[in-house]
Order: structure tokens, then C-alpha cells, then sequence
């Protein structure tokens, strides 16, 4: 996934719900949450080619933990990436490891930078196709 021609740097919303309301600002004066100002996100994705796809992976997400306001587990979000995903990752449970900003296409950095940690995003669309991200980990 390399970048694409909409690299802009837009603060599109990735995650339905804001955490305890956690837009304030830390002693640095970056956002206390660091959405947005880190440099490395740990992420793991499910890619899919036709939206229906996608659209019923993060069905199966929403009936096991979303729909009750429960973040989905690593290994839970993992077993859902091996059987959905067409991405190669799809086989480490659509394990993507830590990237730097720069490294993916627009939209996918755009909502792998701007969901908070443990949560996951709606199903959103790339030039590679359908996505699911769940943010693992941020650092500078």
C-alpha cells in the first residue's frame, strides 16, 4: 500500500464513538490522546475487494463486542482478518505491525492515525479497496 495522490492531511473522524471526551491537551500542548500527532501506529487490518465483503466482517465485530460498546480483542480481531482479509497480512490475523506516517495510502493513514488505541474503525473505503483497522499502539 503506498501512497496515493490524496496524501492531504485532513482530521477525518475513524471511530463512531470519542473515549471519556479525551480531545484535551497534554503539558507538550499536542492532544493528550496523541490521535493525529504520532509519528508510528501499530495496527492490524482486514482488506476486502467488494464492500459486502467488508460489510459482513464488521457485522461479525459489531454482534461479538461493538454493539455492546466493548472494543474487540487483538486475537478476536485477528481470527475475523484470517478469514475475511485478502490482504497478505491476512494470514498473521491482518497483522501490519508499526509504520510510520508517510508509509500508506491517504484514507489508510488518514484513519490508522486518527482511531484511538483499541478501537476500531468503521469499514472505509482506499484505492485498494475496503478496510477495517484497529489500532494497536502509537509513539513518536
Amino acid at each position: 500500500m503506498g501512497k496515493d495522490a490524496k496524501g492531504g492531511k485532513g482530521k477525518a473522524k475513524a471511530s463512531g464513538s470519542e473515549e471519556g471526551g479525551a480531545k484535551g491537551k497534554g503539558k507538550s500542548g499536542k492532544a493528550a490522546d496523541g490521535l493525529g500527532t504520532c509519528t508510528y501506529v501499530k495496527a492490524r487490518h482486514i482488506l476486502c475487494e467488494k464492500q459486502g465483503k467488508i460489510n459482513e466482517a464488521y457485522k461479525k465485530l459489531q454482534d461479538g463486542w461493538l454493539s455492546n460498546g466493548d472494543k474487540v480483542p487483538p486475537a478476536e480481531f485477528a481470527k475475523i482478518a484470517a478469514e475475511y482479509s485478502e490482504c497478505p497480512s491476512g494470514k498473521k490475523g491482518g497483522d501490519l505491525g508499526w509504520f510510520p506516517r508517510g508509509k500508506m495510502a491517504g484514507p489508510f493513514q488518514e484513519v490508522a492515525f486518527n482511531t484511538v488505541v483499541g478501537a476500531t474503525s468503521p469499514p472505509f473505503k482506499s484505492t485498494h479497496g475496503y478496510h477495517i483497522i484497529l489500532a494497536e499502539g502509537r509513539k513518536n
